[in-house]
């Protein structure tokens, strides 16, 4: 079985995109949240939501450890 090289070449992009689509899915549901009608499915949103931002922390964290990473050439 051949195994493919580690290639981290683009994680911080990734790790990026993921930030960047988790902030938009935060204001989407902010948007939901105004307009959903019933209690428990405004609740649902804003518990997506805090979930959503505890991952922008760890996020966060990853890219710049990534980003600490790549600068030191992946060593």
């Amino acid at each position: 079985m051949k195994v493919n090289p580690d290639d981290r070449r683009d994680n911080v992009d990734r790790i990026q995109e993921n930030i960047d689509n988790t902030i938009e899915n935060i204001h989407k549901a902010n948007e939901m949240i105004e307009k959903v009608d019933g209690e428990k499915n405004r609740d649902d949103l804003k518990a997506k939501n805090r979930r959503r931002e505890e991952a922008l922390g760890q996020f966060r964290a990853e890219i710049k450890d990534e980003a600490s990473d790549k600068k030191r050439g992946y060593e």
